[in-house]
């Protein structure tokens, strides 16, 4: 017993040691991904002359929400930013989760010629960088449809994403097939197999598939830049750069913009969280 009594608080001691260990790198990594958000959060209650003379600090002097103010006043485009940023980011993502949830049940569950090359070709689409294919997109928007500067232009290119499909593909994979054929004997067709059997079972992979296209969407810049050209058109993360001049910056009211833009993701996520988080899960489980 004496030995087994040592035996057993030496692991003690080792497991505790370890946890704590784990612990504190966990808490580590929180605090470095944390500290971002912090910082642009306790920025927005700075004085805003005070941030425009470059006063960067941990801790305002004091609290203030001038600076919200400035960021609502300094254009009479700044709601139409943040309600353009929506407009765009919505119709992205509910279109990409769609149409990937109808290409990954196609592939998934429908016998096609040709299926397995069709695939193939875009998992190869998918390792292309996405600065490569910026160039000719620009040229299809621009100077072929000539929809620059207008809504069209900002959803068309992000209707459809591979990885969505990629993803939607390896979760509906994991469905039964004798449930799809017990709705075909019952006399039900393809779309409403689709509809009545495999979206309500997939809605774990749609709240990933939502949350995941939605923050892609949102914090876009490099798009939006390209293909607008008047300030009514342009999306938050766009209209932020308006807040930065050649001398100085509005710092302040720029962090202040960044955290009401940030706020629609915030409430999408903890929306669907229950779903994402199931979605974690179950993919942990399947390896």
């Amino acid at each position: 017993m004496a030995l087994y009594n040592n035996h057993a608080g030496n692991r003690s001691y080792k497991r505790n040691l370890r946890n704590g260990i784990i612990m504190a790198l966990l808490l580590v990594f929180a605090l470095a991904t944390l500290f971002p958000i912090y910082f642009m959060v306790i920025s927005t209650f700075g004085d805003p002359v005070e941030a425009g003379a470059v006063s960067y600090s941990l801790w305002p002097a004091k609290f203030t929400f001038a600076s919200y103010k400035f960021f609502f006043d300094y254009s009479e485009y700044s709601f139409r930013w943040i309600w353009n940023s929506l407009i765009v980011a919505g119709s992205v993502m509910v279109f990409n989760v769609i149409f990937a949830t109808m290409a990954g049940f196609a592939f998934s569950k429908l016998r096609f010629k040709g299926r397995s090359l069709l695939f193939t070709m875009l998992l190869v689409a998918m390792m292309i960088p996405y600065q490569v294919t910026q160039v000719p997109l620009y040229i299809l928007i621009v100077n072929i449809f000539d929809i620059q500067n207008t809504y069209g232009a900002l959803i068309l290119p992000g209707l459809v994403t591979v990885y969505n499909i990629f993803l939607a593909k390896q979760f509906m994979s994991s469905i039964p097939n004798e449930i799809l054929e017990s709705a075909k004997v019952e006399g039900a067709n393809q779309f409403q197999i689709y509809w009545k059997i495999i979206m309500p079972l997939s809605k774990t992979v749609m709240a990933v598939m939502a949350i995941l296209t939605f923050m892609d969407s949102w914090n876009t810049f490099f798009w939006p830049f390209l293909v607008t050209n008047t300030m009514d058109m342009q999306t938050i993360q766009v209209g932020l750069k308006n807040f930065r001049f050649a001398n100085t910056t509005y710092f302040s009211p720029m962090m202040a913009g960044a955290t009401v833009s940030a706020l629609p993701m915030f409430i999408l996520f903890f929306s669907l969280q229950k779903y994402f988080l199931e979605g974690v899960t179950v993919g942990a489980v399947k390896g």
